[in-house]
């Protein structure tokens, strides 16, 4: 938002209080040249787009904030709404346009944005219209900020991540998907309930798409560092297979659930793509499930294809894919996850 002529003023040619309000003291030295100046610009201001934006805001993630978005008014009204809590937030400046041009020197762009399924509508037809969309939303905002990394958190993610990846032609470790980064925090939280435990010291992963293929990696919970399904093998506590598969499809069908009854998703998913922000822009190094350029790990070949994978990210995006032991189970129900999205991908002759 522009200031007006009067905005540090009062009135007409009065005192203007920018320069005159505070007194600058003897031998200053400009401000350091390892200071940094961290942005962020979202890119769609929906629920998701505006829950994501929130959450960065009383995280205090960012020292500028940028919103693009088509619909002119909810985006200056999205805006205002949220420079009017000021008084309650961290120090950040916050900007909106319909312009690319206000991203510019971005070190994170979050691009939420995405066409709706229309009644009736194939969902190979809605992929080729969020195609058509992300080929005028990614070109603009790599040529506003080239050293930029891309968070895709549009659905289908894994493949609107690979489309971003395409049209970028970034490195794939400056494209991340928001994958089953959400997923596996239902997985944890699913856990948690069902053992009586905080949802932080459960470490578990849904892997794979960001959707009905993907794959929970049982073999790998654990609690507190107690490995659970080694550990009530030693107890001889059978846990029946029905089970850990009636909490995975419950963790599949949550974000239905959570649609069928307020209509969208948007607090889970803001704290995650804000969970995802901290740790690029911190370099705080930590490992997610998030979506990133697969071939050639875990036996996945065929082709280029983008699904979740626990992934060490940093200040230069994605730094590594870890070594976490599969099942041979495990390893083939991956496999053909990355088989499903490969073969949406190969429809959209891109």
């Amino acid at each position: 938002m522009q200031k007006s002529t009067s905005s540090s003023s009062f009135g007409p040619g009065g005192l203007d209080l920018s320069q005159t309000f505070f007194r600058s003291i003897s031998n200053t030295a400009p401000p350091s040249p390892t200071k940094r100046h961290t942005k962020i610009s979202v890119i769609g201001v929906g629920n998701v787009g505006m829950a994501i934006a929130q959450t960065i805001l009383t995280q205090d993630l960012a020292d500028e904030l940028a919103l693009v978005d088509a619909k002119s008014d909810k985006l200056r009204g999205e805006m205002l709404d949220l420079q009017h809590a000021a008084a309650f937030l961290p120090r950040t400046k916050i900007d909106a346009s319909i312009d690319y041009s206000v991203t510019a020197g971005s070190d994170l762009c979050i691009v939420t944005a995405g066409a709706r399924q229309n009644p009736g509508e194939s969902r190979l037809n809605l992929l080729q219209r969020n195609v058509a969309l992300f080929k005028s939303i990614v070109p603009p905002l790599v040529k506003y900020s080239p050293e930029t990394i891309l968070l895709i958190v549009s659905n289908p993610v894994d493949v609107l991540t690979y489309v971003a990846w395409k049209l970028s032609g970034f490195p794939a470790n400056r494209v991340i998907g928001s994958g089953t980064n959400l997923d596996s925090s239902r997985f944890r939280f699913l856990i948690a309930y069902h053992l009586d435990v905080n949802a932080q010291d459960v470490q578990a992963y849904i892997v794979g798409e960001h959707g009905d293929s993907s794959v929970a990696l049982w073999s790998g919970i654990s609690v507190g560092g107690v490995p659970v399904l080694s550990f009530l093998e030693r107890q001889q506590i059978a846990l029946e297979k029905e089970t850990l598969e009636k909490i995975h499809k419950e963790v599949v069908q949550c974000a239905y659930e959570v649609i069928g009854l307020k209509g969208y998703t948007s607090w889970a998913i803001g704290y995650s793509v804000a969970n995802l922000a901290r740790t690029i822009l911190r370099d705080q190094r930590r490992i997610h499930p998030v979506s990133v350029l697969a071939k050639g790990f875990y036996g996945i070949d065929g082709g280029d294809v983008f699904l979740s994978l626990p992934a060490q990210l940093g200040r230069s995006g994605v730094l590594g894919v870890t070594n976490v032991h599969l099942t041979d189970e495990e390893t083939q129900q991956l496999k053909n996850s990355a088989k499903t999205i490969l073969e949406v991908q190969c429809q959209l002759g891109i």
